[in-house]
């Protein structure tokens, strides 16, 4: 095999094997945070960059598709990585926008940071 196809190789690899630790990071992190605002923000971020990198290492992986074993470039391969894409933009776009709904509306409920702090914020 040629070098480029072990190098989409190895980026595949470390995306997919990144993205996997950072999910169970997060979700570690969703059990050990104190309160609802910060477990919004482990489950945001692990939402935006663990899914992010599997999606990376996925679209490697699609490069490789794109070539069949002597190298040669296969036409019908390049769909897969244009969908990964237009995915991968897709919760890049909605998955900060969730986060900062839910915790807008724990705030307009009046949620607490921790228990016993007041909001120094409302009127």
């Amino acid at each position: 095999m040629s070098t480029a196809y072990d190098v989409f190789d190895y980026l595949s690899w470390f995306g997919l094997v990144g993205g996997g630790l950072f999910c169970v990071i997060g979700g570690i992190g969703l059990l050990r945070l104190p309160d609802f605002y910060c477990r919004t923000h482990g489950a945001t971020i692990t939402d935006t960059l663990g899914a992010g990198l599997i999606l990376f290492g996925l679209f490697f992986q699609a490069l490789k598709l794109m070539f069949d074993a002597q190298g040669n470039w296969v036409p019908d391969g390049w769909i897969v990585a244009v969908k990964l894409v237009f995915l991968g933009l897709l919760i890049l776009l909605t998955s900060p926008t969730s986060g900062h709904a839910l915790v807008k509306a724990a705030h307009a409920d009046g949620t607490s940071w921790q228990e016993g702090d007041s909001d120094a914020l409302s009127d």
